[in-house]
């Protein structure tokens, strides 16, 4: 069994997790460490112990994300498909406690020249590349806030600038404060990162965070021990109406297996001022 590093918070607390949870492969013979059906109990003994108000997860496969889904519980419900045109394929779902927040709207967009069109790419990448973006009203405040998920382009660093841009102008027009969450495959002081934290529009809440529950680890691991002092690539970033009360990358795995080849990242939020009047 692992113990949470955070766990189930109470009002106005927020917590946000951001998890690269690594696709299921099926036509490779995969590395014993690499098999899904060995990853995911440890997955499941993950989320259960850590009970996130949201989860944005990355490399969801359809089966994957019900397997999330039914991980977390009744209590939740998930928006987000899969990035290709018939909306299969690895995707980018956001769950959220619908006992504590009520969705309010959502979409999702490709990260191209062409952002309604599903499956669409632009910018260098071959793999379409996603936005799911969702509106909610905290039940517990009445306080509304965007939440955005993603995946930025492993390959192509173009890609991962325009997204960033791409990203920013949505988080920059929008009327609530926001938080951005995803796999940006750039770690720290990268020009992507350097896009979406230009002018104070979004805080990195690691650095905000007042405390810390785990070293800074790299969060891409690849099933091995986590180390310190190497590039984050997983990011929760949020608008400066947060204030970030504790963070942690988390490192734990069950007795069997790790869950996957990222280190999920965590963040407790509180959304600072009153609720807008109705």
């Amino acid at each position: 069994m692992v113990d949470p590093l955070i766990g189930y918070v109470v009002e106005p607390s927020v917590h946000v997790m951001s998890w690269n949870i690594r696709r299921r492969v099926r036509h490779l013979i995969p590395k014993a460490v690499d098999r899904w059906d060995r990853r995911a109990p440890a997955l499941r003994e993950l989320l259960q112990a850590e009970r996130p108000t949201l989860l944005g997860v990355q490399e969801a496969l359809p089966d994957q994300a019900r397997f999330v889904g039914d991980s977390l519980g009744d209590g939740y419900r998930q928006v987000g498909h899969g990035r290709a045109a018939d909306g299969r394929g690895e995707g980018c779902p956001i769950y959220y406690d619908a006992e504590r927040l009520q969705l309010r709207d959502w979409e999702q967009l490709a990260l191209s020249n062409r952002p309604t069109r599903p499956g669409s790419t632009s910018w260098g990448n071959i793999l379409p590349r996603i936005l799911v973006s969702a509106t909610f009203e905290d039940r517990a405040t009445s306080r509304q806030f965007m939440v955005l998920n993603t995946h930025l382009d492993h390959l192509s660093a173009r890609s991962r600038l325009r997204s960033a841009q791409a990203i920013r102008d949505v988080v920059s027009t929008a009327v609530l404060p926001a938080v951005v969450m995803g796999d940006m495959n750039a770690g720290a002081g990268s020009v992507p990162l350097r896009k979406l934290l230009g002018s104070g529009l979004l805080a990195e809440t690691w650095a905000k965070a007042q405390s810390h529950d785990s070293e800074e680890w790299g969060t891409y691991s690849n099933y091995q021990t986590p180390r310190s002092g190497i590039d984050r690539l997983d990011w929760i970033l949020a608008s400066p109406a947060f204030r970030v009360d504790r963070a942690a990358i988390n490192q734990q795995r069950n007795a069997d297996a790790w869950a996957s080849d990222h280190l999920p990242v965590q963040a407790v939020l509180i959304l600072s001022g009153n609720p807008p009047h109705r």
